[in-house]
């Protein structure tokens, strides 16, 4: 189950909190702030995904998120790959590396992140 653009964006500001009070996820958010009603909406929504819960702590709620974020981008990151590229990484990096501008600089790093990961790869 995916979030939608508005329930991820609630979700970015749960992660960077770990928990937090509806009050606290209002104050995470730049001006124009969403309505409070929005808030409780997307947060009910994403309880019922199992994306959040919630502690409860006199009349009010502490939330905090049951997915971890890499979890979720990676979950997000092979349905790219699988939907979009056939299924096959080196297609997925390919135009990951021609169709971005990334700098000299950026690819060498790429390329050390896949040493190392070769590396691991051959114990």
């Amino acid at each position: 189950m995916q979030l939608s653009n508005t329930e991820e964006q609630l979700m970015e500001h749960l992660w960077k909190l770990k928990k937090a009070f509806m009050k606290d996820l209002l104050e995470a958010y730049s001006e124009p702030k969403p309505a409070p009603t929005t808030i409780a909406t997307l947060l009910k929504r994403m309880t019922d995904k199992k994306f959040v819960a919630y502690n409860e702590i006199g009349n009010t709620r502490e939330y905090f998120p049951l997915v971890k974020k890499t979890d979720y981008f990676s979950k997000h990151v092979n349905g790219l790959i699988k939907n979009f590229f056939n299924d096959s990484a080196s297609q997925f990096a390919s135009f990951f590396t021609t169709s971005t501008n990334l700098t000299e600089k950026e690819l060498q790093e790429l390329r050390k992140i896949i040493d190392v990961e070769l590396q691991k790869k051959k114990k």
